[in-house]
């Protein structure tokens, strides 16, 4: 005879109407989660314009707040009035600086846009003299289409609306927004705390803090790299005697908002221009902007990445690709601060809050900040 064993009780019991319950239940907190995911990815891709737009309003409130509350810290105002003085110290700079210049940054961005074209044909027809490069010369597309991408570069820059005016549009509203949000961050910041439960308010607001500190910081040390590198590249675009240099500066200032894409566009149309004058004056200009970018990768980006957030070059560069294939230019300039953003979140919410993982003795990490 063989032993019998008894069977399992829970093998064999049935399902109860309980436990159908709560199969039944995940599975629509399941299907349920999935619905919103793809709705906010629809909603996302349908408004990225808006996005983007709200984003570059946010980033324009944050310099403007760290600005006046440095003023308040040196000087002990009231940080509305500082917030005030900042506003106007900027208006009169820009203001001044544009009424000074615009003449003669209208004059060279016309002249610009008549001699890229002939410097791409020289160049074409200086390659196509070797037969190794014929075939390169023979992929580029003509000078005129080059010209009318560079020319839409930016007003089509993707934010919100398109063409010339709707570029000014969208400067109005990022600066008129940004002021009122740095106005009173507390009561947008509030707000959306307020959606979150109540336990998690303190982490939210933890959170919240980090990102605008680094943000803060960035921007205030890119601010001052778009600077010197503009100023740096003027002054010595004219020493070397490439013409426009003004106009040339000025760009390279403008696109060194986005690391490491924006130096090399920014060089293109120097080093054309100079080659259409000289091969030697063409290598120095090379060289001009390849020291301007070590100045800036050895010695400016280590201080601005000193007090905010370190991202990978690597990490930079895929999501500029990203976001660039994504939103188009918009996408290229804001994909730094958006992946300072995520990173902020996938090292607060995730590693330190799901994983547990908080390590606050590391060097380099700071614990974050109580609310």
């Amino acid at each position: 005879m063989h032993p019998h064993t008894p069977p399992s009780s829970d093998a064999m019991a049935p399902e109860t109407p309980l436990t159908q319950r709560k199969l039944a239940r995940r599975v629509t907190l399941v299907n349920g989660i999935g619905v919103l995911f793809i709705l906010g990815l629809a909603a996302v891709v349908l408004a990225a314009d808006a996005l983007l737009l709200i984003f570059a309003c946010i980033l324009f409130s944050i310099l403007l707040y760290k600005l006046s509350a440095l003023l308040h810290q040196r000087t002990g105002i009231k940080r509305n009035i500082a917030l005030v003085i900042v506003v106007l110290l900027l208006t009169a700079i820009f203001g001044l600086g544009g009424w000074a210049m615009a003449p003669q940054i209208s004059e060279q961005s016309g002249q610009l846009a008549k001699e890229i074209p002939a410097a791409v044909e020289r160049l074409q027809a200086e390659v196509a003299q070797h037969p190794l490069l014929k075939r390169l010369v023979a992929e580029l597309p003509p000078p005129e289409d080059i010209v009318k991408q560079m020319g839409s570069l930016v007003p089509n820059a993707g934010l919100f609306f398109s063409g010339v005016i709707g570029a000014l549009g969208n400067i109005v509203i990022i600066i008129f927004v940004g002021i009122y949000f740095a106005a009173s961050p507390g009561v947008y910041t509030g707000g959306f705390i307020r959606l979150v439960p109540q336990q998690k308010r303190g982490r939210a607001r933890e959170v919240m803090q980090e990102m605008g500190d680094n943000l803060s910081s960035w921007l205030l040390g890119k601010a001052v790299s778009m600077l010197i590198v503009g100023v740096t590249t003027a002054i010595g675009l004219s020493i070397l005697g490439v013409p426009l240099a003004l106009i040339l500066g000025v760009i390279a200032g403008l696109l060194d908002f986005i690391p490491y894409l924006g130096p090399i566009m920014a060089g293109i149309p120097a080093v054309l221009l100079a080659l259409s004058i000289s091969p030697d004056l063409a290598l120095y200009a090379l060289l001009l902007f390849a020291a301007i970018n070590m100045l800036e990768g050895y010695v400016l980006q280590p201080m601005i990445e000193a007090k905010a957030i370190e991202l990978p070059p690597a990490l930079v560069i895929v999501m500029q690709l990203i976001f660039g294939t994504l939103f188009g230019f918009a996408g290229v300039a804001l994909a730094t601060p958006l992946a300072a953003v995520l990173s902020v979140l996938v090292k607060m919410l995730y590693i330190e809050d799901i994983l547990g993982d908080r390590p606050a003795d590391r060097p380099g990490d700071s614990p974050a900040k109580a609310s």
